[in-house]
């Protein structure tokens, strides 16, 4: 596992709400970023899968009533890093095997095929971060 810093040549942040809208807030900062980044659009399609993935389960799992999810986003030209913040660190990410009728349940499968690092470590205070990172 590998530790929650790193050195960004571009970056963004954002609080975003216990909302079903997340995800898609997310997915916009993001494709904000990439293309605002010289060469950022080599990340954009597997960032936009794990980005909603991550928020997704943040906002279903990893978030109580009245708490946000803080959204960070790291790039430079060898590497994209995605953090999802929130509150609950005594629920961290569960990798299950979802049958062929489950609606659900294979988020964090992605993001183990499409990320060359993924993991999860506690937040200062409360909470729990769980980061990606890929390379174009």
């Amino acid at each position: 596992m590998s530790s929650c810093n790193s050195s960004p040549s571009a970056s963004l942040s954002a609080w975003l709400p216990r909302s079903r809208r997340s995800p898609g807030e997310a997915r916009r900062l993001l494709e904000k970023l990439l293309t605002d980044t010289p060469g950022g659009e080599r990340f954009i399609d597997a960032g936009q899968l794990l980005v909603s993935e991550l928020v997704t389960n943040a906002v279903l799992h990893g978030t109580p009533m009245g708490r946000r999810v803080r959204l960070v986003l790291d790039v430079d030209r060898w590497r994209l890093r995605i953090e999802v913040h929130d509150a609950r660190g005594e629920r961290g990410p569960v990798l299950r095997a979802a049958s062929g009728e489950d609606e659900s349940g294979r988020g964090l499968v992605l993001v183990k095929v499409l990320a060359q690092r993924w993991g999860c470590c506690p937040r200062d205070g409360v909470g729990k971060i769980v980061w990606v990172e890929i390379t174009p």
